[in-house]
């Protein structure tokens, strides 16, 4: 799946890239998207010299250098493998006004060509989890209480060691931003993830399952292993 997933990801960036000339991606940090990073990382002739990098979220609360940092586990994973023209990193310093403020400046400049996301255990894209998330969102970029079911998934993926030990709040963009983007190409493994893909692909579009509106955007691609599949 991750390099089915990937190889269509380079497509795309080939096509954007050959018709104007930049690729302005947003990337999710998750262990379920390693395995797509690894082998978009490893493929020829990816346009990365023309790219400009974002990431959909960070916690609020972490020291600038905790590896659970988003920010940090993309440049491990990403950003330190690929000559990325312009990466831009949710700032870990600052009050959180004047970051979701300057993040929003630097993606409010021009469109965003692809996202590659996931879905949560409970549904959420980015961090917009079912108690807040909005589908018509008037900021790009906010902060956000996480729900008790998001922090326990970032400790059942080894992220953190306690549920005691995840932030409260984190620094995520909106719905709308992620969906105004020209492509989404969503990476979902696992059977934690199974009755969230249900709820996405089958019921309906509401918030009390974010990843529902997904259905709606006109060039989004859902990757599913067996596992992860409502009917594998």
């Amino acid at each position: 799946m991750g390099r089915a997933v990937a190889m269509d990801v380079a497509n795309r960036m080939r096509a954007v890239a050959a018709d104007s000339g930049s690729v302005r991606m947003i990337f999710a940090a998750a262990p379920s998207q390693s395995e797509v990073l690894a082998a978009l990382t490893a493929l020829p002739n990816v346009p990365w010299d023309k790219v400009t990098a974002f990431h959909m979220d960070d916690y609020l609360g972490l020291e600038a250098d905790a590896p659970q940092r988003f920010g940090n586990w993309l440049q491990e994973h990403l950003f330190s493998k690929i000559p990325a023209a312009t990466v831009h990193r949710i700032a870990a310093t600052g009050t959180a006004d004047e970051i979701c403020q300057g993040y929003a400046a630097l993606l409010g400049e021009a469109p965003i060509d692809i996202v590659c996301l996931g879905i949560g255990v409970n549904g959420h894209i980015a961090f917009n989890d079912p108690p807040v998330a909005d589908f018509d969102d008037p900021l790009s970029v906010r902060v956000v209480a996480l729900d008790e079911v998001c922090r326990q998934q970032q400790v059942d993926d080894d992220c953190f060691d306690r549920l005691e030990d995840v932030p409260q709040q984190a620094i995520t963009l909106t719905i709308p931003t992620l969906m105004g983007a020209g492509a989404l190409f969503c990476t979902v493994p696992g059977a934690r993830k199974k009755a969230a893909v249900k709820a996405a692909l089958e019921g309906p579009i509401t918030t009390e399952c974010p990843a529902s509106i997904l259905r709606t955007h006109p060039n989004c691609t859902i990757y599913l292993d067996r596992e992860a599949a409502p009917h594998g």
